[in-house]
């Protein structure tokens, strides 16, 4: 399993009138976490580019426990449960306040598509590659 964390202050318009984060950026949220955690890796969305794969997002599920606020700290941890072995790759993220309480958990599948065709691809070797140190079995 991998896991990385990424931390992220809630910017005023982030929120709606009442202070509380509106439910729309959790998908933004989910997107650095996603981000962060493949660059943490030595991987970029960009270097995915530049090699011709694109990751649209195809599914999206999100459970709200308790509210983020303005000018809460919030930490984004996303998780890779297993390394994917065909067109797609599901992220886990759980979105925690200062005080380490659960706010929000989502799951987020893309597919890999190759740039020129659109047509569905396998996991890139070279994201395989990063990830499959955390995969490995003892």
């Amino acid at each position: 399993m991998y896991e990385h964390l990424t931390t992220i202050r809630v910017r005023y318009a982030e929120t709606d009138q009442m202070g509380i984060v509106y439910y729309g950026n959790y998908a933004q949220y989910f997107e650095v976490g996603r981000a962060e955690s493949i660059r943490n890796l030595g991987f970029t969305y960009k270097k995915m580019e530049e090699i011709g794969i694109k990751m649209p997002v195809v599914n999206m599920e999100v459970k709200f426990i308790r509210s983020a606020m303005y000018d809460d700290l919030i930490t984004v941890k996303t998780i890779l449960k297993e390394v994917p072995t065909d067109h797609s790759i599901t992220f886990f993220s759980e979105v925690y306040n200062e005080m380490n309480k659960l706010l929000t958990t989502g799951v987020v599948t893309l597919y890999f598509l190759d740039a020129s065709t659109g047509k569905k691809i396998g996991l890139p070797d070279a994201l395989k590659n990063v990830l499959q140190p955390f995969f490995s079995e003892d």
